[in-house]
């Protein structure tokens, strides 16, 4: 699908890449991986036409349509359903000619429409915004009154929603909440065409990715399998490398050996000659660089305080009288527990954590807490609130006022931050660099709870497991509210619910959870099946009246479970022939770019009927559980 050939490029006074080449095969889902800053998004650029590297160095099929979320959709008066329709261009221009159209015109124009499955269209949308957050209800506000993170959730169901043949993804979960990340995850597995992620999330590389692109050291490297299997890989590849090394140091000190010895003899001057050839013409071995990434410093508290640290009866909390966000909470905490807090945007998750950490009074009810309680309290909006002239080094006085500078300096360097980045003005850190500094600064004075919200955002992938180490080591409380799930799965060991305006353990793991979400999500993106929709329009009004009656107009049990029957052979014949079409591209040639066209379209368009199966299954089950 991709091919990336010598791909050299320079910027800003630096190379991200030299001589790279690499080829992503078609319908592949690839994670593209590297350090923070190495070039990932600049290689996006690159791919889009942002950027130009000179030549024909980036090359993709003539008729491939690709896509990506750049940035936020605009504040419209159009509704979010009305603007991911748009984004099938080709729809949206059909149903506009027909507006104006000659008769003749007419026919071939709903020929089209009928071929691209147009009728479907506001369903699939549909589940797509269902799955990202958007519930019925808001599908049909105005964009113009939504945030901007709520905009990136539309321009990423929009890219979704026009399924182009490469699809380019930058961070996707980064606006998401846990939900919508589990939701993406499902829905990338089952995307039909190339996709290229950049992620730092683990568990997402895991489930989606077919392929690794590592991009390092200015060059591309491709491997086969998810992002465990690369980091084996990796690891195994550096063994040998050292091996190799191992052994060619052993012989250049030989050879070398033998020149100091003998290079003066007469009898010995042509060997040694040649020996000393053999040095100069011997290469390197090239071995993998690993950077240090610097450890998170999260202190432990001194002494133990008495169980519980935190008991919540009855109590409610918000922010205007009479209003509470909470209901009826009713839960403890003691200094040894990891709490995964879930819930979707808006459920109450960071009120919770406002009122943990001391924040925000509860306004009725009780909560009861050790005075001597310390909150260390992490949340997702510092980073964004800070003042861009600041800098680490003023930053740290602030918090260590009565320290000698020495210390402070010392402290910010354990912390990750050199002697070149100190003084450096905030707006000049990275991301990664800002959530370094915050997330250390609030744990250095050994808290009993941590309260940690959103924490990996700007984190790469090591920095991330040098967070979860920390994590792991400290011995005080930790609520954590994250859409990262393998971080949450490794700290938490018991999660609670912030749902239905209150907070309640979750009795289930992880893999229950994201079962939950995913039936949840396709729950409320399904619309009555047309058999139920010929039922009401069967029924006569009078009807209505009469729930007896109603059950009786409608297609009996037996027609009901003849249609589930039916809906579940067509399901397992569809899955045969992906499966089969899935084999066809594997041992297809790449050299035959129309046979994998070809392929790609079928797998595709089977993928699509597919979905609709599933959607008949399951109302017609809906529909058989109503009348059973």
């Amino acid at each position: 699908m991709l091919q990336i050939t010598d791909l050299t490029f320079n910027a800003w006074g630096r190379k991200f890449l030299e001589d790279a080449s690499v080829s992503l095969p078609p319908g592949a889902k690839v994670g593209l991986v590297g350090r923070n800053g190495i070039g990932k998004s600049t290689l996006f650029k690159l791919i889009l036409g942002e950027l130009a590297a000179g030549g024909d160095e980036i090359s993709l099929p003539r008729t491939a349509r690709i896509g990506s979320v750049d940035q936020e959709h605009p504040a419209t008066p159009v509704s979010v359903l009305e603007t991911i329709l748009e984004a099938d261009e080709e729809r949206h221009t059909l149903l506009g000619r027909l507006e104006t159209a000659e008769p003749e015109e007419m026919g071939e124009i709903w020929t089209r429409l009928i071929e691209i499955d147009a009728d479907a269209a506001p369903a699939r949308a549909a589940e797509i915004l269902v799955g990202l957050g958007f519930d019925q209800e808001n599908q049909q506000r105005p964009m113009s009154e939504f945030s901007g993170g709520w905009r990136m959730r539309v321009a990423l169901a929009a890219a979704l929603f026009a399924e182009p043949d490469m699809l380019l993804l930058d961070e996707p979960t980064n606006y998401l909440d846990l939900e919508g990340a589990l939701w993406l995850e499902a829905r990338l597995k089952k995307y039909p065409h190339t996709a290229l992620i950049i992620s730092h999330d683990r568990e997402m590389l895991n489930e989606v990715c077919t392929h690794i692109l590592h991009l390092a050291n200015r060059n591309l490297t491709l491997y086969t399998g998810n992002y465990d299997q690369f980091e084996k890989a990796r690891a195994e590849k550096a063994r040998l490398q050292l091996s190799a090394k191992a052994k060619q140091d052993a012989e250049r000190a030989h050879l070398q050996a033998f020149v100091d010895r003998f290079k003066a003899k007469a009898s010995k001057a042509a060997q040694a000659q040649s020996r000393m050839k053999r040095l100069a013409k011997m290469q390197p071995v090239a071995t993998t660089i690993e950077e240090r990434v610097a450890p998170f410093i999260l202190p432990s508290p001194p002494r133990p305080l008495a169980p519980p640290l935190i008991r919540l009866e009855r109590a409610n909390v918000g922010y205007e009288p009479g209003k509470p966000i909470l209901r009826n909470l009713n839960l403890r905490m003691d200094l040894d527990d990891r709490i995964g807090l879930l819930g979707v945007n808006g459920a109450g998750k960071s009120t919770f954590a406002k009122m943990i950490a001391g924040a925000l009074n509860v306004s009725e009810g009780e909560l009861h807490r050790d005075r001597k309680m310390r909150v260390g309290w992490f949340h997702q909006h510092q980073i964004e609130a800070m003042d861009p002239t600041d800098t680490p080094l003023e930053i740290i006085r602030r918090a260590m006022p009565d320290a000698p500078e020495s210390a402070r300096r010392s402290k910010l360097a354990q912390w990750g931050l050199g002697y070149e980045k100190q003084e450096t003005t905030v707006a000049s850190l990275s991301g990664g660099e800002r959530a370094r500094l915050l997330l250390n600064q609030v744990a250095m004075d050994a808290p009993h709870i941590l309260i940690l919200d959103e924490p990996t955002n700007h984190l790469d992938i090591d920095s991330r497991r040098a967070l979860l180490d920390a994590l792991n080591d400290y011995s005080g409380a930790v609520i954590l509210i994250t859409h990262d799930r393998s971080l949450m799965e490794m700290v938490a060991d018991r999660l609670w619910l912030a749902a239905e305006g209150t907070v309640k353990p979750w009795e289930g793991d992880m893999d229950d959870y994201a079962r939950y979400v995913l039936d949840r999500a396709k729950q409320a993106a399904v619309k009555p099946s047309q058999i139920k929709d010929d039922t009401v329009a069967a029924a006569p009004a009078s009807n209505n009246k009469n729930k007896k009656n109603d059950k009786k107009s409608g297609p009996s049990p037996s027609t009901l479970r003849h249609a589930v029957k039916k809906a579940e052979e067509r399901m397992t014949q569809l899955t045969a022939d992906i499966a089969r079409i899935d084999d066809d591209m594997a041992n297809a040639s790449v050299s035959n770019p129309k046979a994998l066209e070809g392929l790609t379209r079928a797998r595709a368009k089977t993928r699509s009927d597919l979905d609709a199966a599933e959607a008949a299954w399951v109302a017609a089950e809906e529909a058989l559980a109503e009348v059973s």
